[in-house]
């Protein structure tokens, strides 16, 4: 249970007390998705009251983004800056570590958010996408909290030092609910190839531009992999 509250006092802004100490998460963060499941059924209680559609995806957009503290929101704008700063890799660094948010970044924030809404808002059932798109994107934080090497000190650099090898296959464990899901076999099929897929990509980019992963890298990754996994599932 400690490990557990210190995950969701990492990932959340919900009020659980005192604050747990963090290597009690830095040490089992395969359990990621279970702050998915969380952050998902959270969001899906004002949603569930929510009849019309285009209201209820912004409801949904909104509540994912604030429960989380916008904290991988964040990554996101910092790793749009960085990815569109030219130059070496040093210049590049720079642009994603400094403090300031320059057009890359509002523009990845942008694409990524219009893309969540518009796959919220075009789901079946988007309550039952909230849940898939938020746990699969909780499980690429973990692939790439394993297969990232830090290029920096920081939170990435601390939880990559206590991550192993088998954590994917301990988290991919905690994914096994969303087989219960009213979805075809062929959307979980297409959400459990985007979740490794997206960060597999964003990993070779990220040593390719920066040499390395960083936290915000990894919190890129959740809004980046949320968005594509409630697309795909909503196109299928």
């Amino acid at each position: 249970m400690k490990s557990i509250l210190a995950l969701l006092q990492f990932t959340t802004i919900l009020p659980l007390g005192k604050p747990r100490e963090f290597d009690a998460f830095a040490r089992q963060s395969w359990l990621y998705p279970l702050a998915g499941y969380v952050i998902a059924l959270l969001v899906a209680i004002p949603v569930f009251f929510i009849s019309d559609k285009t209201l209820a995806a912004a409801v949904a957009v909104a509540g994912v983004i604030v429960l989380s503290g916008a904290h991988h929101f964040d990554g996101l704008l910092d790793t749009g800056d960085g990815l569109m700063a030219h130059g070496d890799p040093e210049k590049r660094v720079h642009a994603l570590t400094d403090r300031y948010v320059g057009a890359g970044g509002i523009a990845a924030g942008i694409i990524v958010t219009l893309l969540l809404f518009a796959g919220f808002q075009a789901a079946v059932s988007l309550i039952t996408v909230l849940i898939i798109g938020e746990v699969g994107a909780k499980f690429s934080m973990v692939f790439l909290t394993v297969y990232g090497s830090p290029f920096k000190e920081g939170m990435h650099s601390y939880l990559h030092q206590f991550a192993r090898p088998y954590f994917p296959l301990l988290s991919l464990l905690l994914c096994i609910p969303l087989l219960i899901l009213p979805v075809s076999p062929l959307q979980l099929a297409g959400a459990g190839i985007m979740m490794v897929l997206c960060p597999v990509i964003l990993l070779k980019i990220a040593e390719s531009r920066f040499g390395g992963v960083n936290g915000d890298i990894v919190g890129a990754s959740n809004e980046i992999t949320r968005a594509l996994i409630v697309v795909l599932v909503a196109i299928l």
